[in-house]
């Protein structure tokens, strides 16, 4: 088993494991959260690198505090300039430094490679790490980064590596 397939089976277990031993389910009254996202798909390949733009949603009622910090599920989409789309749901953790916040995920997804890069499978893995700084109230400017894999499901696992732009807005 590679290396890369055991990260993706650990990082799973800790997320199936995380309602067993979650301490308490917070509410809040700003309850969404909405990250537009523009960037570059797959930088590191010239031969198929594309523009991208994307949408995700966050339920912050959904969140719980694990060992691994406070967890909630995110959900959404993202679509390349060579018809590519990337469709995805999972969990991400906020780490806050007074106005920085540091933002890792993980979220399985299926993939359609459209006239853009061949994944080598539907199923692709994101894993991502955004910083953001608080601009305004319930506002957030942030850079993230991503890497798609399949996990050596299909015949070939080439990947993507991605950065975008992120504008949050929580209401």
């Amino acid at each position: 088993m590679n290396y890369l397939r055991i990260c993706y089976l650990v990082i799973l277990s800790f997320l199936i494991s995380s309602p067993i031993i979650a301490e308490d389910t917070k509410v809040s009254n700003d309850n969404t959260k909405f990250n537009i996202y523009s960037g570059m798909f797959d930088f590191s390949d010239n031969g198929k690198r594309s523009a991208l733009i994307g949408f995700q949603h966050q339920n912050t009622d959904l969140n719980r505090d694990t060992f691994l910090g406070n967890l909630s599920p995110v959900t959404g989409f993202m679509f390349t300039a060579d018809s590519a789309a990337y469709l995805y749901t999972g969990v991400q953790a906020q780490y806050s430094l007074g106005a920085l916040n540091i933002i890792p995920s993980f979220a399985p997804g299926l993939y359609s490679q459209g006239d853009g890069k061949d994944l080598g499978h539907l199923l692709e893995f994101k894993s991502e790490v955004q910083i953001s700084l608080d601009l305004f109230q319930n506002s957030q400017l942030g850079l993230s980064y991503n890497h798609l894999s399949n996990a050596s499901l299909g015949d070939k696992n080439p990947g993507a590596n991605s950065y975008m732009f992120n504008f949050l807005k929580t209401f």
